[in-house]
C-alpha cells in the first residue's frame, strides 16, 4: 500500500477534526470533550481502516463514535457542578476550572482557606465546601492538596500543608463525603503559584486545591 494512499483518509479525517474545533466556540465543557474526541478517533480510524484494507470512510465513522466516548469523560453531572461552584465564588477570586485531566479542580487563596501557620478552616472557606459537597455522585473520587507559603522550614510547612487538606477532608465528611472517598496530600512550599518575595504571592501560595474527578467507566 501506497503512503498516498494511506495520506488521503487520514488528510479528510484532519480536515473534519479541524471542523469540529473550529465549532467549539459555543459549546459548553462537555460538547467540546465529545466533539474534539470524535476527531481525535475519526483520524485513527480513518488511518487504521486503510492500512488493513478495509473502507478508509467506514473506519472514521467507527472510529470518530469511539472517540466521542472517550472525549467524552466530562459527564453532565461535572459540567453541572463546574457550574455551581462557578457561580457560587464567583467575584471571589477562588478558581474555578477543568483540568486536562477531565477533574474539577477548585483553587481556594487564603483570603478564603486559611492563615498563616495554622490549618484551622476559615469561616469564608465554609459556604464554598458546602457547596462542593452538595449533591456529590457516590462514585465521585475527591482530592485534597495543601500548600504553604515558603515562611518557615520544610519541617514546618510540609505537615502544615498536610494538616490543611486534612482539614478540608474533615469538614467534607461532615458534609455527608465519606472520608474514604477523599485523597490527601501536602506539598509544602514546593510548588508556589506567585513570587513568595511579597505579601501578595505568599498570600497566594498559601492555598488549598480541591480535585474532583469521576471513575473511568469500565470495559
Amino acid at each position: 500500500m501506497t503512503r498516498t494512499s494511506l495520506r488521503t483518509p487520514a488528510l479528510a479525517a484532519l480536515a473534519a477534526a479541524a471542523l469540529l474545533a473550529a465549532g467549539c466556540a459555543d459549546m459548553s465543557e462537555r460538547q467540546k470533550g465529545t466533539a474534539t474526541g470524535a476527531g481525535i478517533g475519526a483520524v485513527a480510524g480513518a488511518v487504521l481502516s486503510s492500512a488493513t484494507g478495509g473502507k478508509a470512510g467506514t473506519g472514521a465513522v467507527v472510529g470518530g463514535a469511539v472517540g466521542a466516548v472517550a472525549g467524552n469523560l466530562w459527564s453532565k453531572r461535572m459540567e453541572e457542578k463546574r457550574a455551581a461552584m462557578e457561580k457560587a465564588t464567583q467575584g471571589t477570586g477562588i478558581g474555578v476550572e477543568r483540568t486536562a485531566q477531565n477533574e474539577l479542580k477548585v483553587n481556594v487563596p487564603s483570603d478564603f482557606s486559611f492563615d498563616v501557620g495554622r490549618a484551622a478552616i476559615k469561616p469564608q472557606m465554609r459556604p464554598v465546601l458546602d457547596q462542593f459537597a452538595q449533591g456529590l455522585d457516590a462514585t465521585a473520587r475527591v482530592r485534597v492538596v495543601g500548600h504553604t507559603d515558603s515562611t518557615g522550614s520544610d519541617a514546618i510547612n510540609n505537615p502544615l500543608s498536610l494538616d490543611r487538606a486534612q482539614a478540608v477532608r474533615d469538614y467534607l465528611a461532615g458534609r455527608g463525603v465519606a472520608a474514604s472517598r477523599v485523597e490527601t496530600e501536602g506539598h509544602g512550599s514546593r510548588e508556589p503559584v506567585a513570587d513568595n518575595g511579597s505579601d501578595a504571592g505568599r498570600a497566594q501560595n498559601r492555598r488549598v486545591e480541591i480535585f474532583l474527578r469521576e471513575p473511568a467507566p469500565q470495559g
